[in-house]
């Protein structure tokens, strides 16, 4: 009888601990691309609810050498928004230490925006994950800010600056930007969720932008 009490308090204390590492974020979850010959990155496009409410930036290359090639070079010549629309996954698995991180995962692309008349591309392609450059969960309480975080990423005569999502209502912005003489991050007045494209550029003290994406409806 004793035997069969402790038997029955491991198996709770088992099932316990399955439902406290239980959570995901499985779902389908779209990214913004953007980038050049320099490198490739994808941001999710993130909501305030569950399974999109993570902001995750990540560097990638694509499996086939051609369609990374051609990608790059695309993105190169004009930076506007390409997106893709990968497979379904758990996007907690970007997160810092997870027990299965994930590295790959099948996408297609798309020239625009694949939920907004993007125009897609042939055939899905192999996405492989070189680094995960932010991984931070968003907090849905209703907050403002009259100032926003930038962070500047890329190399040689690439850079892009993006928002850290920190307010709600907030929006979603990454800007291509030309010889910014500032690195690291940069905090921006905001007018609102009026586009501080101008404000961005001349806090990374940059000769000129050029903006890849700009969302305010799916962060209300």
């Amino acid at each position: 009888m004793k035997r069969r009490a402790l038997l029955m308090l491991a198996g709770l204390a088992l099932l316990a601990r399955a439902e406290e590492t239980a959570e995901s974020a499985f779902g389908g979850h779209g990214m913004a691309v953007f980038g050049g010959r320099e490198g490739l990155y994808a941001s999710h496009l993130p909501m305030f609810h569950t399974p999109h409410d993570s902001q995750v930036l990540l560097r990638f290359h694509l499996a086939d050498a051609v369609a990374d090639r051609a990608l790059r070079d695309t993105l190169a010549r004009e930076p506007k928004l390409w997106t893709f629309d990968p497979e379904t996954f758990d996007l907690l698995r970007f997160a810092p230490g997870h027990a299965e991180p994930l590295r790959e995962f099948k996408a297609r692309f798309f020239e625009g925006h694949f939920e907004r008349g993007g125009k897609p591309q042939p055939a899905d392609q192999r996405v492989v994950v070189d680094e995960v450059l932010l991984f931070r969960r968003l907090d849905p309480t209703p907050r403002a800010a009259a100032t926003g975080r930038y962070r500047l990423i890329g190399q040689g005569g690439e850079w892009f600056a993006f928002k850290l999502i920190d307010r709600r209502p907030d929006f979603d912005h990454i800007v291509r930007l030309d010889a910014p003489r500032r690195r690291g991050e940069a905090d921006v007045p905001l007018q609102g969720l009026a586009r501080p494209d101008a404000a961005v550029q001349r806090a990374f003290k940059a000769r000129g932008s050029t903006e890849v994406y700009f969302e305010t409806d799916d962060l209300r």
